[in-house]
C-alpha cells in the first residue's frame, strides 16, 4: 500500500451506513451520496464514549497527588476544555471523508506515518484491554452480590459478555457505534448523576496542610490531559459520514460540549470520593460511599461506562489497520483486534496480573503521542483543513509522498518533540533527566507544544491548503 493504495472495495449503495448493518466503507473516502447526519451527533458520541470509570479514578489520582478539592476540580474542568480541540481536529473527516490516520499522511508521509500508526493501534488495544478488564471485574462483582461467586466459571461469563457487548457494537461499525453510545449514554448519564448525589455532598473541601508543588501539579494535568490527548489520532473517523456543509464552529461545539460535561461529571465524582475514602481500590472505594441498594447498580455503570469507551477504540483499531496495510475490509480486519483483545484480558485475568505494567507502558508512549498530536494538528492548521483527498490514497504518485514517503519537516519536528517529551517525562519506567531540576514536574505534554513549533517553523512556507474538492 506505498505504492497506491487499494482499499478494499465496497459495495456503493446510498444508506450502506445503517444501524444493526455491517458497514461497508473503510478508510475508503466516503462519497458526498452517503454523507448524512449532523454535527449534533458528536455530542452523543463523545458524551457517550466518556462516562467511563476512568475519569473517577483520574479525579482521585489529583488527590492523591495533594491537590484540594477545588484546585482539583480545576484541574479536571481543564482536562474536559480540551475536547473541543479534538472536536475541531474532526473537521477533516468532513472534509476528505477518511480516517484521521489517512489524513495524517500529510503531516509525515506515506511512510513517515507508518510507525505512528502502528504504535496508535497497539495504544488503543491496551486500552482497550484494560477496559474490558475493569468491566469484566464489575460484572464479577455483580454477579457475586448475586449470588454465584467462587471459581473462574464466573468471570469466564463475566469477559465473555463484556468482549461481546464490545465486539458487537464495533463490528457492526459507525451507525451502530454512534446509535449504541447514543442510547447507553441515557442511561448512563441517570446512573451518574445519581453517584453524583451520593458522593458529592459529604466531600471534604478543605485545602490540605501542604502545597502540592509542581511535581503533584503536573502529575495531576498529566492525567487528565492524557485521556482526552489519546483521542487525537481518531476523531475523523466518527466525521468523515458528515455533510461537508457541516461547519467547524458545530463540530467544536457539539463535540467539545460533550467530552467536557461527562468527562468533568466523573472525575469531580473522583475528587470527591478521594477525599473520603482510600481509593487505591478505586471502585471498592467509590462502592463504600454508596446505599446497599445502589451499589449493585453501581457496578452495572462500571460496565456500561468501560464498554462504550471499549467501543470506540476498537473500531478504530479496525481502520487503524487497514492503515497499515492490512488488505481486508473494516469488518473483517476488527476481527484481528478483538482476537488480541481476548488474549490480552485473558492473561490479565487468568495467567498474570499485568496491567499495572500495560498502564505504566501506555503511559510512557504519551512521549510519542504527545509530539504526533502536535504536528498533527499544527499541520490541519497550516493547511486549513484543506487536503488533496485523492492524494491521501495514492502512495507514491501523490503529493504526499516527499521525499521517499517522509516528510522531512513533520519528522523533525515528531523528533525534537519526542526528545523534548523523553527529557521531561516522569513515569515507572522511564524519568527523563530534566524531572529532578524542574522539581519533579512531569513536562512531557509540552513537547506537543515543541513540535508543533517546530513543524510551524519548517513547514509553513512549504506547505499550502489543497484547492476545493
Amino acid at each position: 500500500m506505498l505504492e497506491h493504495e487499494t482499499v478494499p472495495a465496497t459495495a456503493g449503495a446510498a444508506g450502506r451506513d445503517e444501524v444493526f448493518q455491517v458497514e461497508g466503507h473503510g478508510i475508503d473516502p466516503i462519497p458526498d451520496s452517503e454523507r448524512h447526519g449532523g454535527a449534533k451527533d458528536l455530542f452523543w458520541l463523545w458524551f457517550g464514549s466518556n462516562l467511563t470509570f476512568t475519569y473517577v479514578i483520574n479525579g482521585a489520582l489529583a488527590v492523591a497527588f495533594g491537590l484540594s478539592f477545588w484546585q482539583a476540580t480545576g484541574v479536571v474542568v481543564l482536562g474536559g476544555l480540551s475536547f473541543f480541540v479534538i472536536s475541531a481536529a474532526g473537521l477533516g473527516g468532513v472534509r476528505t471523508g477518511t480516517a484521521t490516520l489517512v489524513i495524517s499522511r500529510a503531516a509525515f508521509g506515506v511512510r513517515g506515518n507508518w510507525p505512528a500508526g502502528l504504535l496508535n493501534w497497539i495504544v488503543s488495544i491496551g486500552y482497550t484491554i484494560v477496559n474490558t478488564v475493569v468491566g469484566t471485574l464489575a460484572l464479577e462483582a455483580f454477579l457475586a452480590d448475586l449470588g454465584w461467586s467462587g471459581g473462574s466459571l464466573p468471570r469466564a461469563l463475566a469477559l465473555a459478555v463484556t468482549l461481546a457487548l464490545t465486539f458487537a457494537v464495533a463490528l457492526w461499525g459507525h451507525a451502530t457505534v454512534q446509535w449504541a453510545e447514543r442510547w447507553m449514554a441515557y442511561v448512563l448519564a441517570v446512573g451518574f448523576a445519581a453517584l453524583l448525589v451520593f458522593v458529592l455532598p459529604g466531600a471534604d473541601t478543605a485545602a490540605p496542610a501542604a502545597s502540592p508543588g509542581a511535581s503533584g501539579w503536573s502529575l495531576a494535568l498529566l492525567v487528565m490531559l492524557a485521556g482526552p490527548f489519546s483521542y487525537v489520532p481518531m476523531p475523523a473517523d466518527y466525521t468523515r459520514y458528515l455533510p461537508r456543509t457541516t461547519s467547524l464552529k458545530a463540530l467544536t461545539w457539539s463535540g467539545g460540549l460533550g467530552g467536557l460535561l461527562s468527562s468533568a461529571a466523573l472525575g469531580v465524582a473522583g475528587v470527591a470520593a478521594a477525599t473520603q475514602a482510600d481509593m487505591t481500590d478505586a471502585v471498592a472505594g467509590t462502592e463504600g460511599l454508596l446505599p446497599g441498594w445502589f451499589q449493585p447498580l453501581f457496578l452495572a455503570l462500571v460496565l456500561g461506562g468501560s464498554v462504550t469507551n471499549s467501543i470506540i477504540t476498537l473500531y478504530s483499531s479496525s481502520l487503524n489497520l487497514q492503515v497499515l496495510g492490512i488488505p481486508w475490509s473494516r469488518a473483517r480486519a476488527i476481527v484481528i483486534s478483538a482476537a488480541v483483545t481476548a488474549a490480552g484480558s485473558l492473561g490479565a485475568l487468568f495467567l498474570t496480573d499485568f496491567t499495572t505494567s500495560l498502564l505504566s507502558f501506555l503511559s510512557l508512549l504519551i512521549i510519542v503521542f504527545a509530539p504526533w498530536g502536535g504536528v498533527f494538528l499544527a499541520d490541519m492548521v497550516l493547511r486549513r483543513c484543506a487536503y488533496d483527498s485523492a492524494a491521501l490514497h495514492a502512495g507514491e504518485r501523490g503529493a504526499y509522498w516527499y521525499r521517499a514517503g517522509w516528510h522531512p519537516a513533520g519528522i523533525t519536528a515528531l523528533l525534537a518533540g519526542m526528545l523534548f517529551a523523553a527529557l521531561t517525562c516522569d513515569s515507572e519506567l522511564w524519568t527523563g533527566p530534566l524531572v529532578a531540576p524542574l522539581g519533579g514536574a512531569d513536562l512531557s505534554l509540552l513537547g506537543a507544544v515543541v513540535s508543533a513549533a517546530v513543524h510551524v517553523l519548517l513547514a509553513r512556507r512549504a506547505v499550502r491548503p489543497a484547492p476545493a474538492a
